[in-house]
């Protein structure tokens, strides 16, 4: 038995059918409105531009330094305050003079760079800090001359452990010693995830 074969017939191409005139407004306002997050988020972006600074620098304590007109707060740690004294073998010891004066020792005259995009209260750029190849956050726990504040916590550890700076003897947490001696309220600590809170925080505020 044969069959034949017939040609199936063409369909006629039919245009769609004009959009209504409100369909026309939702588009444009969607576009409008897409339009209008992107021009956010990019102004949302610039608030986490990175800051830089570099130069001589000039070490106020063991956490903080100045390169040229900035100040920078080093990001993570926490050092004994200038003038906060420790104990150890059962004598006082400026315990903060010796933070300050290890963190001399780790720049070593070497030009300093930072970098950060947060800022303290007090207006410090909080920064993570190299001399060279250095990293001088990190290397300031690991010298014990500072604790972990947000980060460095291994670094912390191995210090404990070596009984080195600080942690040789005993010592009032930085932070405690701010209060009890009449230093303003209790400072945030400002680690990987403060930033990631603080950049949360930042990007929803509407100022």
């Amino acid at each position: 038995m044969t069959r034949s074969w017939s040609p199936r017939p063409r369909r006629r191409y039919a245009p769609p059918p004009p959009r209504s005139l409100w369909r026309r407004l939702l588009d444009y306002a969607l576009t409008v409105i897409l339009l209008g997050l992107l021009i956010l988020l990019a102004a949302r972006l610039d608030r986490f531009e990175t800051r830089k600074a570099e130069g001589a620098a000039i070490v106020n304590d063991g956490d903080s330094i100045t390169l040229g007109s900035e100040r920078i707060r080093m990001r993570g740690i926490d050092a004994p305050e200038y003038q906060q004294v420790c104990r150890k073998d059962g004598a006082d010891y400026p315990c903060g003079k010796l933070a300050r004066q290890s963190l001399v020792r780790l720049i070593g005259g070497r030009p300093v760079s930072c970098s950060g995009w947060q800022r303290d209260r007090y207006g410090r750029l909080l920064g993570d800090c190299k001399a060279g190849s250095t990293d001088l956050n990190r290397a300031q726990v690991e010298a014990g001359w500072a604790v972990a504040f947000g980060d460095f916590e291994t670094e912390e550890a191995g210090a404990r452990a070596g009984k080195s700076g600080i942690w040789a003897g005993s010592f009032d947490e930085p932070q405690d010693w701010r209060d009890s001696h009449g230093h303003d309220p209790v400072e945030r600590k400002h680690g990987t995830l403060a930033s990631i809170g603080d950049a949360m925080r930042e990007f929803f505020r509407f100022r």
